[in-house]
């Protein structure tokens, strides 16, 4: 079997041990940490909804890797109220039509890994992954490099992005 190491991930993940009990502000879970933040910029953060927010990813895959987060602190869809999974969906989608909009990628791949063995990199608050796709973005550099190179700083991605949610709030 081969092995692909991404040591760039550690850093990452040891920054934040989720805990599945509170998730109050200051617990450890770094997306209950982040919505707490004021500075949206500076936390990434693109949009903020009634029961969710998108934010960058912090290490995307691609440019344009945003995550849909419910504001409260749950594990599992299951345990998701209703009016919060509803919003999730609708900003998913509004995360594509973005996405779509600023970047033209050519596929989107959505995705939530429930659980530590599932590959939940944030253990104990559920979130999507919305990533932009280009034929040729796992290309020889990420494969067998093993380093991703992005085209745009993240502050820009972040101005772009939070831009075209605002056009679509407008029409949404």
């Amino acid at each position: 079997m081969d092995q692909l190491w991404s040591p760039w991930r550690y850093r990452y993940v040891t920054k934040q041990e989720a805990s599945t009990e509170t998730g109050a502000q200051g617990s450890g879970c770094v997306f209950c940490d982040l919505l707490g933040k004021q500075d949206d910029e500076k936390s990434l953060i693109v949009f903020r909804g009634e029961h969710n927010f998108v934010v960058l990813n912090l290490y995307p895959y691609t440019n344009g890797h945003l995550m849909v987060i419910p504001h409260a602190h749950v594990d599992s869809l299951a345990e998701t109220p209703v009016d919060a999974l509803t919003e999730l969906m609708q900003l998913v989608r509004r995360a594509e039509i973005a996405l779509r909009a600023v970047y033209a990628p050519q596929g989107i791949n959505l995705g939530m890994n429930l659980g530590e063995c599932a590959g939940a990199g944030v253990v104990g608050h559920i979130h999507m992954h919305v990533l932009p796709r280009w034929f040729g973005d796992a290309n020889f550099m990420t494969v067998v490099g093993e380093t991703r190179v992005h085209i745009e700083e993240l502050a820009v991605t972040w101005k772009r992005l939070k831009e075209a949610f605002e056009v679509q709030g407008q029409a949404f």
